[in-house]
This record gives C-alpha cells, sequence and structure tokens, in this order.
C-alpha cells in the first residue's frame, strides 16, 4: 500500500490544518475489531465472507471511527464502500436517536443510479443490525416512493445529487440534521460536472457534522470541496487508480475494423462473465444486439435505459442468464460484480481515468481479471497515449482473425454460443397489453375499430364524397366524425393499430371545426371537397367520439 502524499496536488497537500498522513503497510491492524469496529457489524461482514480490511479500509477506519474527517483515495474495487459505510453505522448506531420526518440523519452522495444501489445493497444489513433504516433517491423513476421514505422518517440517506435537489426544492426533504455526509467516487462527479450541486447540497449539511470524502484520484476539481468543506481533513491514500494492479492483466489487440464483432465473440463466449466498454450509448445498445445475435447472451447499460430495464438487466448479469454486459463509461462506476474476469474496450475511452476505472471492474476483492483495448490502425496513437497516462505496459498482438491463438490465451475455455443470446423476460405490464387489433371494448373516447367508411355529404349542389377504411381494431359502438363548413377538406384519418380514424377538416376558405373520429386500426380515409357541411362515419368502436 502507498500512503504517500507527493502525488497528491499542491492545492491539496498545502491545505491549511491538513493532517498528512503517512502509514507503512506494516502499521495497518489486519482485524475489524483491532480497528475498532463494533462487534454486531464485523458478524454481518463475516456473514458476507468479508474478514479482513482492504488497504483502504484499514487505513482510513481508525480515523473516520473516531469521528474525523477524511480524504481516501482508493482505486475501484479497493473496497472504499465499507470504508465509509462502517463509520456510517457505527456513528449512527451508537446516538440511538430516531430520525425525524423529511430530516435523515446520514447522507451518502454518488453520481450514478447504479452506483446508488450497490451502495444500498451493500450498508443495509450494517443498518439493519443497528436498527437503522436505508432509502434511495435518484431519478428515471417516480419520485412518490421516495417522498414517502422521507416524510417516514430516514437513518441514512443515498442519493444522486440531481434528484436530491428537486426533493429539497419541494419541501420534502431537508439537510438540518445530517450528522454525517459521504462524497462516493467524487472525482466522477467533477467529471460529470455534478460539483456545483454537491456543493449545494454541502452548504445545506450543519458545518460541525462529519465528512467523508473517497475518490478513485485526488485534482484540482476535488480541491475545492476539500478546502471548502473538510475540516482538518487526514488524507490516506491506498491502492490509488495509478497503482498497477498485481492480478490485472493489460493487453492491446491490433485489429481491422471488420474483425471488431468476431473477435469480440468470440472472447464473450468464454467462459466467466466479461464487461465490454463502448463510449456512446447507441454503440452499447447496437453492440448488444449484435452479440445476443451471434449468440452471446449480452444486456445493456447506458443512461437512456430506463431504470427498471437497469435493474433488470443488471439482475441478469449477476445472476449468469446474461454473460456480457455491455456498458458506457458513465455506468462503470455503478458496476460491482466482484467474479468478472474479462473487461474488453471495444471503444479506447477517451482519456486514462476511463481507462482506470473501465478497468476497475475486473480483477476486484483479489481476484485475477484481464483487460483488453481494441485498436484499429488509426487508433494506434490514442492508445500509446492512453497507456501512457495511465501508467500501464500492455502487451501488443496483431490479430488477423477470430481464430488467433492470443485470443485462448487471454480467455480460455471451451466457447458456447446460445441460439438468440439473451431474451429478457415479459414483464407484467407487456402481459397486460393485448396486441393490436384483438378487439374489445376501448374505454378511452373516440377509439374507433373494426373496418368502416366515411363519406363526405356536402349541401346544396355541390356533389363529392370520399371513402375511409380502417382495418383491425376495437369493435362495437360507433364514431362520428364532422368535417368543417363551407368550402372545406373532409379528410379521413391515418393510423395502424393504435393509429387515427374518423375525419377531420381542413380549411379552404371558411372556418372549419373539426374533430378526430376516434383510434383504431390502420385507417386510410379518403376526402371529400364540399361547399357545405358534411359528416364522415367511420367503423365500429367501444363508445362514442366527437
Amino acid at each position: 500500500m502507498s500512503s504517500t502524499l507527493h502525488a497528491q496536488p499542491p492545492e491539496i497537500r498545502e491545505q491549511a490544518g491538513e493532517a498528512r498522513h503517512r502509514t507503512d503497510s506494516s502499521e495497518l491492524s489486519s482485524s475489524f475489531d483491532a480497528i475498532g469496529v463494533p462487534a454486531r457489524l464485523i458478524d454481518v461482514l463475516k456473514t458476507q465472507g468479508i474478514t479482513n480490511p482492504t488497504p483502504i479500509q484499514a487505513a482510513t477506519l481508525p480515523d473516520s471511527l473516531s469521528g474525523r474527517d477524511v480524504l481516501g483515495r482508493g482505486r475501484t474495487g479497493s473496497g472504499k464502500t465499507y470504508a465509509f459505510a462502517l463509520p456510517v453505522v457505527a456513528r449512527l448506531g451508537e446516538s440511538n436517536r430516531r430520525p425525524a420526518p423529511n430530516k435523515p440523519r446520514a447522507l451518502i452522495l454518488a453520481p450514478t443510479r447504479e452506483l446508488v444501489t450497490q451502495i444500498e445493497t451493500a450498508i443495509a444489513p450494517l443498518a439493519a443490525t443497528a436498527g437503522l433504516n436505508t432509502l434511495t433517491v435518484f431519478g428515471g423513476v417516480g419520485q412518490n416512493p421516495q417522498v414517502r421514505g422521507l416524510r417516514s422518517g430516514v437513518d441514512i440517506l443515498i442519493a444522486c445529487p440531481g434528484r436530491l435537489e428537486d426533493l429539497i426544492s419541494q419541501g420534502h426533504c431537508s439537510l438540518a440534521a445530517v450528522e454525517v455526509t459521504v462524497l462516493d467516487e467524487a472525482d466522477h462527479m467533477a467529471d460529470l460536472g455534478f460539483l456545483p450541486g454537491v456543493r449545494r447540497l454541502l452548504k445545506q449539511t450543519p458545518t460541525g457534522g462529519q465528512r467523508l470524502l473517497f475518490s478513485a484520484t485526488l485534482d484540482k476539481a476535488i480541491d475545492v470541496l476539500v478546502r471548502e468543506f473538510l475540516r482538518k481533513p487526514v488524507t490516506h491514500e491506498a491502492d490509488s487508480a495509478q497503482s498497477p494492479v498485481a492480478k490485472m492483466s493489460h493487453h492491446v489487440l491490433h485489429i481491422t475494423r471488420e474483425l471488431r464483432l468476431p473477435v469480440l465473440v468470440d472472447l464473450a463466449s468464454a467462459p466467466g462473465r466479461t464487461v465490454v466498454f463502448t463510449r456512446t450509448k447507441y454503440g452499447a445498445k447496437a453492440l448488444a444486439r449484435q452479440l445476443n445475435k451471434s449468440g452471446v447472451p449480452a444486456v445493456d447499460l447506458h443512461g437512456n435505459l430506463g431504470q427498471n430495464a437497469r435493474t433488470r438487466n443488471m439482475a441478469a448479469f449477476h445472476s449468469g442468464e446474461a454473460s456480457t454486459l455491455v456498458a458506457t463509461d458513465v455506468a462503470a462506476r455503478g458496476i460491482h460484480v466482484d467474479d468478472v474476469a474479462l473487461v474488453v474496450h471495444a471503444d479506447p475511452p477517451a482519456e486514462h481515468k476511463a481507462y482506470l476505472h473501465r478497468s476497475g471492474r475486473t480483477a476486484r476483492a483479489g481476484a485475477e481479471g484481464t483487460v483488453i483495448t481494441l485498436m484499429t490502425d488509426d487508433q494506434r496513437n490514442d492508445v500509446r497515449s492512453l497507456a501512457k497516462a495511465a501508467g500501464i505496459k500492455p502487451a501488443t498482438t496483431k490479430v488477423d482473425s477470430a481464430q488467433h491463438p492470443v485470443l485462448r490465451e487471454l480467455a480460455p475455455g471451451e466457447r458456447v454460443l446460445v441460439d438468440g443470446g439473451y431474451v429478457a423476460p415479459v414483464t407484467p405490464q407487456q402481459q397486460a397489453q393485448k396486441p393490436a387489433g384483438s378487439g374489445g371494448g376501448g374505454r378511452r373516447r373516440g377509439r374507433s375499430g373494426g373496418s368502416g367508411s366515411g363519406s363526405a355529404q356536402p349541401q346544396g349542389n355541390s356533389q363529392s364524397s370520399g371513402r375511409g377504411r380502417s382495418d383491425g381494431g376495437r369493435s362495437g359502438g360507433d364514431n362520428r366524425g364532422r368535417s368543417g363548413l363551407g368550402g372545406g377538406n373532409g379528410t379521413g384519418g391515418r393510423g395502424g393499430s393504435g393509429g387515427r380514424g374518423g375525419s377531420q377538416g381542413s380549411r379552404s376558405g371558411a372556418p372549419t371545426a373539426a374533430r378526430n373520429g376516434g383510434r383504431g386500426g390502420q385507417q386510410r380515409g379518403g376526402r371529400g371537397n364540399g361547399g357545405g357541411t358534411g359528416h364522415s362515419a367511420a367503423g365500429f368502436s367501444s363508445g362514442r367520439s366527437r
């Protein structure tokens, strides 16, 4: 473990009053009990197979448990979550106070929904043992359950900054009673532009509260928070992002663009879990689809997914139903699966910090892991610069086919392909939806149905008519549409299953009043040009539409 501070930016090293903490690895305690972790929390850790602290935990826990502000730097997968979860639960458990409505006692801020969920999963058993409750708050889902949870009283609130600010602005949450505040992945929050919101939130917490800041890197952006909100923090650095991971091997495969998918299919069809990273959300979605089509059970994870889809996909990856996860950089911080054997950069990341965080999905908790970057001719200079900035020396191999022996060396084992790849289960909502054109009663006004025709019948001497027909849809009832007064057009509506039907008028010289004749199967309506009033009757429907 490295605890030297010379690698930190001068702004952090020279902060007034900061405790410069140097800890030799031989000084670290090898047990949670010796560090001072409460016995009941140690028992919970043991049930999860956690018996000895990691370097970042051993370095920070003595200070954080004593109530000091702590600035901790540790690489992704180094055990930072328990490094702050244990002191938070221990502190709140000692006071044995009940939380007031809408006033959480502890606040943990994280940049992504996935990371918030992962933190809650880790901390909930510890909190339950101490008689505390937890609540997660993030966007992409309805806020009502979050509002109800806050109203009931929350001990430990784990939140993304954006949704939390929304709830505070609506009067659903106050940070006035927060005793301890944690910032996890602070550097990633800076990368995503969250720091202004984080600063606004921290200003609302009591100045005398304890603050813990954990990050894979400590740079000038983080110094803004350190200077303003941490009081004489003790700084610890262990397994930093720049520290080499002994059990993580790095490789570059020099390929042509045409080989990208075949090589990925071969690597991902090997035994074990694989995480593949792309630069864009569209790229992640498209690649997951291609892998499934090729027989590799894959799910995607990116910002365009709703929360239910994210949860479903991560559950499939955790359970092994999907052996490959295709994700974007934004999602990299929230993926926590200990037995990921292979990380593949299908698109080399834009900068070295993204490379390090992506790669941190493997070789976690002391396990071995392999990191592969796919590189084309035009990416050679970028990848070379990336490796230098990341402090790694990858082995580079030129691959001319998906049968190249290096693929078996990096991802050994029998290749297994599943016809159709991963098929997501049908949700109850999808089961409840009837296929278009299946008939049945309509509950909304203006649903058209079956088949029908419409005609515009103008008054006076003007003779013109049009006909429209709808295919499939709901049956029973009728629809009526009115075309306009004067020299207007009566136009049959369009739509497929669930499209629009009936008629609508358009102006031609006189005011026109037009209303859709409903919704239903695919309708193609004719036009009636006339100089007077007309009507168009369309199909059969479960109600009346005017």
